[in-house]
């Protein structure tokens, strides 16, 4: 009998090597891997057996352009199929290069349009509140060059105030903002009242730990450095 074993960390860069046509976003892809990895893998509890349940956690990709690494991690946890990967790019294919929460299961939010995905996770956190819901994670992942957007500042404003536990943004690093962040990026969330944690975006162990340690009454910033882009 043969034995079929899934897809684990290894295979991730062979599975990103089977959608081509969109390489101008490789850096996009590759600064968001470890991370989505360590969330999916580690952290979140979603899967293709409960991401229709109420009470699941929610994974919302805000930096949505160059979202092939999202799809080899959402294949290697059994979302996608494999042989679907090489569709990418076709013009009849689900997988484009942002992804739809209509056509993808797993996906929670249509996104590549940046600023969008931490307010929609602000109100997503509110409305599992209202439910009674609030052991749920809401997890929102954003690039630092995105943090440009106002509606990010909004919402970090309000979580906070609100306080949202069950609310976490991740910061990819890549050093891509157009003025940058004096200071750094966690106090611009450290000021507003959230949690804030920086470690290396390539440090699993560092990054499982920023992502479980507890933090009562407060969301939870999670800066994640990696390499600067180009």
């Amino acid at each position: 009998m043969t034995t079929v074993t899934a897809p684990g960390y290894a295979d991730l860069p062979r599975l990103i090597s089977l959608m081509t046509g969109d390489e101008k976003h490789t850096a996009a892809a590759e600064s968001t891997l470890d991370v989505l990895w360590v969330l999916y893998d580690r952290v979140l509890d979603v899967t293709p057996a409960n991401f229709r349940e109420p009470g699941r956690d929610r994974f919302l990709l805000s930096k949505g352009h160059g979202p092939m690494a999202y799809y080899a991690v959402l294949t290697a946890k059994g979302f996608i199929a494999e042989a679907e990967l090489a569709t990418w790019s076709d013009p009849m294919s689900r997988l484009g290069h942002h992804p739809d929460r209509c056509r993808i299961p797993g996906v929670e939010i249509s996104s590549g349009s940046l600023g969008h995905g931490l307010p929609i996770a602000l109100g997503t956190a509110l409305g599992l509140r209202a439910r009674g819901l609030t052991s749920a994670k809401v997890v929102t992942l954003v690039g630092d060059a995105e943090l440009d957007e106002g509606s990010n500042h909004e919402a970090i404003a309000v979580a906070a105030r609100d306080r949202l536990e069950n609310l976490t943004t991740v910061v990819i690093d890549n050093r891509s903002s157009t003025r940058g962040w004096p200071g750094g990026i966690a106090p611009r969330f450290a000021v507003e009242g959230w949690e804030t944690r920086t470690v290396s975006g390539r440090d699993h162990d560092a990054l499982d730990e920023a992502f479980t340690t507890a933090h009562p009454g407060r969301p939870l910033a999670v800066v994640a450095v990696v390499e600067p882009k180009g």
